[in-house]
């Protein structure tokens, strides 16, 4: 039990599929979790895995309407909980990279006299110009990406001077399309927020800044007056998700980080940005002189998901059992899965090989399954060696997100790695991290830095190491898996 003393410091992250917070105390122990399933939370909004897939299968969406109930449900439900809102510091948060809000012309001013006794979902209803927002998941603005290299030279000099070449989920190419398919609702538009920034601009009152770095502002009076947080209390920066895990991980130098959420992704910690055709360069969410490598997939938890509920009755005991009962290496079977136009390679489609490399039309439950697994994480080591990530002594896995709770996933993971895969006790990092940034945001004008203020966290736990023989078993894989994938795509190319 926390001592009355103890102070607060919450982080929020608005993902893909729910809304998540966690609180930690000034010892960085964490005192309460929570959530809301936009799903079954809120079914009126009609999501599947919280996003609307439209009739073409490439543009997806999310109501931003149900964002704003969701908060609306979180607060409410800590409330009822018996949350001591009144000893909350300071706030951050984090929300899905990528998806864009545009606040229709007036919204500031609601934002600004926002009336406690209300929900903000009510008054909000009307402060949107576009109601469903484009999210990471859409693939629909391949017109606009092309425009986008053209005008600056080619797809390498976007990426040298952004930190990633164009891509179809990012917010610049969807503000274009929206620009250029519904001129009426950009013209109602007064400003465009990321969904961090979003987010940080509903707990201000007043728009929020994207990505400022080390900014932050006193919370409005709604929520002073609504939940009883202090007037003094903080909102420091929101940020993105994977940044917001980063800082959850307390990734360090030589460490590698896979988040297994609705999207999977791999992180790293480097000094020297050397931007590619495929991954991204992006600034490091808790050291300004450093930069985080990140590669996505999109096929990741829903996928996993999918074929569970196909091939192990929807048990995740059974899915493991498949999994531990099928040999390192599949006896050969490898398995490629992108139910959606995968992000890297730009592909679609399930494709299964054989030992010799020929395709087969369906494995059994068992191979399956260790294929779906196997598969995803050859995928992610391959595509990290190319961007120059080497596996060395010393190296570790740090893994986050819902299946990093799954000790067989981590060990095929480990095995792939040839690493020891870490965990920390709280498996939504991003939220975690938040609510580290939240307590750092208070310290950064007297210089203190992020290691500095979260040295007390708890350690990432050992979770799994390799088992004997996987480094012989798995690198004659990665070598077929990249020649597979590069077949896919060039067939992809040729349709």
């Amino acid at each position: 039990m926390a001592e009355l003393t103890d102070c607060y410091y919450l982080g929020f992250d608005f993902s893909t599929q729910q809304l998540k917070v966690v609180a930690v105390d000034d010892s960085l122990q964490v005192t309460y979790q929570s959530n809301v399933q936009f799903d079954s939370d809120l079914p009126e909004f009609r999501t599947q895995g919280g996003v609307h897939i439209h009739e073409n299968r490439v543009t997806v969406t999310s109501p931003v309407l149900m964002w704003v109930k969701a908060l609306d449900l979180l607060l409410e439900k800590m409330k009822s909980s018996g949350f001591d809102f009144s000893r909350v510091k300071a706030i951050s948060g984090s929300g899905q990279q990528h998806g864009n809000v545009y606040w229709k012309k007036g919204a500031r001013k609601t934002l600004q006299c926002l009336d406690p006794e209300r929900c903000l979902h009510s008054l909000l209803q009307n402060s949107f110009a576009v109601q469903d927002s484009p999210v990471w998941m859409d693939s629909s603005t391949a017109e606009q990406c092309q425009r986008l290299e053209c005008a600056v030279g080619g797809a390498q000099h976007l990426a040298d001077i952004t930190g990633s070449r164009a891509y179809e989920r990012f917010t610049a190419n969807q503000i274009a399309k929206i620009y250029q398919f519904q001129q009426d609702r950009y013209s109602e538009t007064e400003r465009i927020s990321l969904v961090s920034s979003f987010a940080a601009s509903l707990f201000l009152g007043n728009y929020a800044p994207v990505d400022y770095s080390d900014g932050k502002g006193s919370v409005s009076p709604y929520f002073v007056k609504r939940f009883g947080l202090p007037k003094v209390c903080k909102v420091v920066a929101f940020t993105g998700d994977n940044p917001g895990s980063l800082a959850g991980m307390r990734l360090q130098e030589g460490d590698v980080a896979v988040s297994l959420g609705t999207s999977d992704t791999v992180f790293l910690w480097i000094k020297e940005p050397k931007p590619m055709l495929e991954g991204h360069i992006f600034c490091n969410p808790v050291d300004h002189m450093s930069y985080m490598a990140l590669i996505c997939y999109k096929n990741g938890s829903l996928t996993r998901e999918r074929i569970r509920n196909v091939c192990a009755g929807g048990s995740w005991e059974d899915f493991s059992v498949a999994l531990r009962s099928s040999p390192m290496g599949n006896n050969g079977n490898i398995g490629i899965y992108f139910d959606a136009m995968e992000i890297t390679p730009p592909a679609v489609g399930i494709h299964r090989f054989n030992l010799d490399d020929k395709t087969v039309a369906a494995f059994t439950p068992e191979v399956e399954i260790r294929a779906l697994i196997e598969g995803q994480f050859l995928a992610k080591r391959v595509h990290a060696e190319k961007l120059g990530y080497r596996i060395i002594q010393g190296t570790r896995v740090l893994a986050t997100g819902g299946a990093s709770s799954n000790k067989d996933i981590l060990q095929v993971l480990s095995d792939v790695f040839n690493a020891p895969v870490y965990t920390i006790n709280v498996a939504n990092s991003s939220c975690l991290g938040c609510a580290y940034r939240a307590l750092h945001g208070l310290s950064v004008d007297i210089g203190m830095s992020f290691a500095e203020a979260v040295s007390k966290a708890p350690e990432a736990q050992l979770a799994v190491t390799p088992t004997p023989g996987a480094r012989k078993v798995y690198e004659p894989l990665l070598r077929r898996y990249a020649d597979l994938e590069e077949r896919i795509l060039k067939h992809t190319m040729t349709q």
